[in-house]
């Protein structure tokens, strides 16, 4: 289990990865553009759309050494939308309201587009 800690005049603030991904996840679904998370199986190239409670698995969130944040999210798309924009909108979606959830910096957002979906 992994955590990300701040020191505060109160005392220390812990907050677990799966928490951060979780919370990048839902802002994520909300965003124009995104059918929702993608599971990728590497051994056999396969990806399913993940169901919203287990979201974070497209996520992942790593920490670096000056506790700013690297999110990578593995999404899957809408037939017919620009891609570019529907990144734009996620990218700057996710980092003001993770930083405004965290109080932690966003260094870098990695989006991974692992398909596209016709919605009905």
């Amino acid at each position: 289990m992994k955590r990300t800690s701040m020191n505060t005049r109160m005392g220390t603030i812990l907050i677990d990865n799966e928490v951060i991904a979780q919370y990048a996840g839902s802002v994520a679904v909300e965003c124009f553009g995104i059918v929702g998370m993608a599971s990728v199986n590497v051994k056999d190239g396969i990806v399913k759309l993940l169901k919203k409670d287990s979201i974070t698995h497209g996520i992942a969130v790593t920490v670096g050494a000056d506790h700013r944040l690297t999110l990578d999210f593995h999404v899957i798309v809408s037939y017919g939308v620009s891609i570019l924009t529907v990144a734009d909108n996620l990218t700057d979606s996710v980092r003001y309201k993770v930083e405004e959830f965290t109080g932690l910096e966003i260094e870098k957002i990695n989006i991974y587009v692992e398909g596209v979906r016709v919605i009905d």
